[in-house]
């Protein structure tokens, strides 16, 4: 047993510090960046917000919604070969070079990808996604995906330290997922008593990562736009984003009504609500590792959107970076005990 004594921060334990500016409005930033990824060696255009892998955020409706704004949405894995036949046939290009397919690490999942993959040669981006990054069978199977497809990017995690980043971009990743516990729907932290806080886990990832022309999504723990602008300024590529983007029309959950106001089922993927929808229930050598929660219905995605670029965009004025990509190089991070003034509650 040892004990690392180094600090440690979550968003909440941090302010950006405002710095001289040459930047006259929040229009003049620019929040698209062009990527090219190590192994898949194409590039990518957009702005690097991702909508997370669960079936209450990453539907096809949200990535309609979220590729006019040139935004990502990772789709979850459990839709049908068929609806994806149907999605395919139906959504334009602009929103096909938007998404993420995702898969488990199954033979199943693998052989359901490889069908997937082959409707539109649009489809770049698959999603590896497991709660634990930290297994051989992990890192054996982003091996095998890269040599099945060597120039599709891979975006494989969850982890949250820059020894398993470098293994996992050694091993045929482009992007590595980093999180384990942040999540406003997650209980592992709780349930288990593993975890990372998100800031530093992204600060000392993206280290690693851009080291060896990787990359990094930063996934969990936004609660807010300043929330999304300290993950990029830690150094972030991607910010995957679940419950910010949860509770609106595209983002299929299920809706409920109590005193005239309308709620929107949103639950982790590894709570008892996913595994009894996608695999029978809670198996008896595990523990649910997720929680059900019911949000006030939001409406469209649109405005919340607007509302998450709109923070940022005013971040990179308050530290005068004209780019997305110049934040990181602007920002310094002052720690601090409180975050707003909420004596009339919180907005």
């Amino acid at each position: 047993m040892r004990i690392e004594e180094d600090l440690k921060l979550g968003f909440k334990d941090v302010l950006f510090r405002p710095k001289r500016s040459t930047l006259n409005s929040r229009s003049q930033v620019r929040l698209e960046r062009e990527f090219t990824f190590r192994h898949a060696q194409c590039q990518w255009s957009g702005i690097p917000v991702i909508a997370a892998n669960m079936d209450t955020v990453g539907t096809f409706a949200m990535a309609r919604a979220l590729a006019g704004f040139e935004m990502m949405t990772a789709v979850h894995k459990h839709y049908s070969v068929e609806e994806w036949q149907q999605f395919v046939a139906s959504a334009d290009e602009s929103v096909l070079r938007h998404v993420m397919v995702s898969s488990g690490t199954s033979s199943t999942d693998y052989e359901k990808v490889k069908t997937i993959l082959a409707l539109s040669p649009l489809l770049r981006f698959i999603c590896v996604d497991v709660a634990n990054g930290y297994s051989e069978h992990f890192v054996d199977f982003v091996k095998k995906m890269r040599d099945t497809f060597p120039s599709h990017v891979i975006c494989a995690g969850n982890v949250v330290t820059g020894e398993m980043v470098e293994e996992l971009i050694l091993s045929g990743a482009d992007i590595i997922k980093v999180g384990i516990g942040p999540g406003s729907v997650c209980t592992t932290r709780v349930k288990t008593g593993v975890g990372y806080p998100q800031l530093s886990a992204i600060i000392e990832c993206a280290d690693a990562a851009h080291g060896l022309k990787g990359h990094i999504v930063g996934d969990g723990g936004c609660t807010c736009p300043g929330d999304v602008a300290k993950a990029f300024g830690g150094g972030a590529d991607f910010v995957m984003l679940g419950g910010m983007l949860a509770a609106h029309c595209e983002s299929g959950g299920h809706m409920v009504e109590r005193d005239g106001r309308q709620f929107m089922q949103f639950y982790g993927m590894s709570s008892s609500s996913a595994m009894d929808k996608h695999a029978g229930g809670v198996a008896e050598y595990r523990a649910s590792e997720g929680k059900t929660v019911e949000l006030p219905f939001r409406g469209p995605v649109d405005a919340t959107a607007r509302d998450i670029l709109g923070g940022v965009r005013s971040t990179c004025t308050y530290v005068g970076a004209a780019t997305l990509k110049e934040l990181t190089k602007r920002t310094t991070f002052i720690r601090v005990r409180e975050q707003e003034n909420n004596v009339y509650g919180k907005e």
